[in-house]
């Protein structure tokens, strides 16, 4: 991050402005490139003035009210200057147990700032406060201009204002390793390399020599379910697509993982783009589109660089763009950015974000392989759902079936953290127990384990005697339970729950998109009753508040995430014994 720009009197000559000016001509003046050229304008100057808001309303032809808006929707976009080092601390809660609070408390103070969202006098540090970084096996976590530092002591917070601190690595760890096999073993980016191994011999068996039936019934075959949190059969979304009238039809990957607890998807971009950029590939021949868009969580820069670097040698390959392989069809990618915002994880709010616009959910139906980005049928699947597709394809749909319990099929990465002793991304088949999964691959408990948070923010908590209960759908269903994006989480007797229960509903308070008032209200209403009980002055009758509220904002909110805001405190007062003093 440069300091040259970030003075008050802020550039408002069009000469100041090349950057954002490219990336206005990149998107040929469209509203929709709002987003991206804002994006361009954060990191050039560290932060949105009022001359060049207006400035760019002007040139794209939108109102000031609209880019306003846009810029103040997304949490990695600022109207004041920031600091040349600027820090975001993680306060997630497998950063919370580990004492980020600490740490955030004390970058303040020797940044000389009195509380987090402030930038010093002298302007050389700013330090925010960040609900989720991604990196929760090796927390505390920090972002310091863009660059990840972890397992951040007190101690480190100097050296780490220098960028000096640890750096993340990757911890994969499971049987089989189908998905994570060449992850530490070959460069990400290595093109030869992976295709050495075999990357993009299923991209040409799809293109050259089966119909996108044929491509689509082995996906259906497979019964492979979304691995982004939803569950739907990614065949039949296939199909749904291919069969929607049109001609123009799109294809996104939803590489906006923001879910606390969940960092799966950074580490098969991080480890192995090339997989999924196939699989994208693929889906795309499947369904009859030409482009194709990842969207990246704003927080994981490495992870784009990375991304953004693949697509460029699979176009130099002809892997992708006109006549890919020799086949006839022609597919392009484009890499799109998220500013920060955990909402544009819902499908169609990520739509809303890719137009330019506040990441706003829809209302569905219609459903987005029958209208979705820029009013086209579209199939948006997951990082991990599209990394599995290449296999489907050399092995036959059946081959994924072998594993898996019940209706619960095939392989499934899952996301240990908290406190276990060797945290990190598991690669197992569905079935497994809880307990076997963090005694086998994670090393074990650290501690006596009190809760363990499944499926992230918007699980649920399985208290210790349901440990032996399998991953499988249907089995923690029963307990109100979601596998979800595959977070398991463990907090032992050290932690007080009831401020665990608070800090999730934290983060739905931050990240609630405010549309509807079910969620904007009843997540902050939940938060204040959390808060009553964590100060001791709850009556019984707020118990019973929160299953109210919580059931409310399931039955009335528009999309997913207030309607599973409640989940983590709304199973521990069902499931566990205790409850809090009131």
């Amino acid at each position: 991050m440069t300091t040259d720009n970030r003075s008050e009197s802020a550039p408002c000559g069009e000469k100041r402005y090349t950057a954002v000016e490219q990336t206005m001509q990149r998107f040929d003046y469209q509203e929709h490139g709002l987003v991206e050229v804002l994006i361009t304008a954060q990191e050039e100057f560290g932060y949105l003035s009022k001359d060049l808001l207006t400035h760019v309303a002007d040139k794209l032809h939108i109102p000031l009210s609209q880019v306003y808006g846009v810029a103040t929707f997304y949490d990695m976009f600022t109207l004041e200057a920031a600091g040349a080092t600027h820090a975001m601390v993680c306060t997630g809660p497998a950063c919370f147990i580990v004492g980020s609070k600490d740490v955030l408390a004390e970058a303040c103070e020797f940044a000389g700032i009195s509380e987090p969202g402030q930038t010093s006098a002298d302007g050389k540090y700013s330090v925010k406060e960040a609900t989720c970084l991604g990196l929760c096996d090796q927390a505390p976590a920090v972002l310091v201009n863009k660059q990840a530092q972890v397992n951040i002591a007190i101690d480190d917070v100097p050296a780490m204002l220098q960028g000096q601190a640890s750096s993340p690595c990757i911890q994969v760890s499971g049987e089989p390793r189908i998905l994570t096999a060449p992850i530490g073993r070959l460069s990400p980016t290595d093109l030869d390399a992976h295709r050495s191994e075999g990357a993009f011999t299923a991209l040409e068996k799809a293109l050259c020599t089966m119909t996108p039936e044929e491509i689509i019934k082995e996906v259906k075959d497979s019964r492979l379910s979304g691995r982004g949190g939803a569950g739907f059969q990614t065949g039949i979304k296939w199909q749904l697509a291919r069969e929607a009238p049109g001609k123009n039809k799109y294809v996104v990957c939803n590489f906006d993982e923001s879910e606390p607890g969940t960092f799966k998807d950074r580490v098969l971009m991080e480890g192995n783009p090339f997989r999924v950029l196939e699989g994208m590939t693929i889906s795309a021949c499947a369904t009859g589109a030409h482009k194709g868009y990842i969207f990246i969580r704003g927080e994981y820069p490495t992870a784009t660089d990375i991304v953004e670097e693949a697509v460029d040698k699979l176009y130099a390959g002809n892997l992708l763009g006109d006549d890919i392989l020799g086949s006839g069809y022609s597919v392009d990618i484009e890499v799109q950015h998220n500013a920060g915002a955990y909402i544009c994880g819902e499908e169609t709010a990520l739509f809303e974000t890719i137009e330019g616009k506040r990441g706003h959910p829809r209302i569905k139906p219609p459903f987005p392989t029958q209208v979705g980005l820029f009013g086209k049928p579209t199939v948006i699947n997951n990082v991990e759902t599209l990394a599995v597709v290449p296999s489907l394809i050399l092995n036959g749909g059946e081959w994924f079936c072998q594993w898996g319990m019940g209706k619960s099929i095939g392989l499934k990465l899952f996301c240990l953290s908290g406190h276990i002793k060797k945290p990190g991304i598991v690669e197992v088949p569905l079935g497994l127990t809880v307990r076997e999964l963090i005694e086998n691959f994670g090393g074990g408990f650290v501690g006596e384990p009190q809760a363990i948070l499944v499926g992230g923010a918007a699980g649920g908590f399985l208290h210790p005697d349901e440990l032996d209960t399998p991953l499988t759908h249907e089995d923690l269903a029963q307990l109100e339970v979601p596998i979800g994006s595959g977070a398991i989480m463990v907090f032992n007797q050290s932690v007080d729950l009831w401020q665990v229960l608070q800090a999730l509903a934290h983060f739905f308070v931050h990240e609630t998109c405010g549309q509807c008032a079910p969620c904007r209200l009843g997540t902050m209403q939940i938060y204040k009753l959390l808060n009553k009980i964590n100060l001791g002055i709850a009556k019984s009758i707020d118990l019973q508040r929160i299953e109210d509220l919580g059931g409310t904002i399931k039955n009335t909110c528009v999309c997913g995430l207030g309607m599973t805001a409640a989940n983590p405190v709304l199973t521990v007062l069902h499931h566990f014994n205790t409850t809090p003093r009131v």
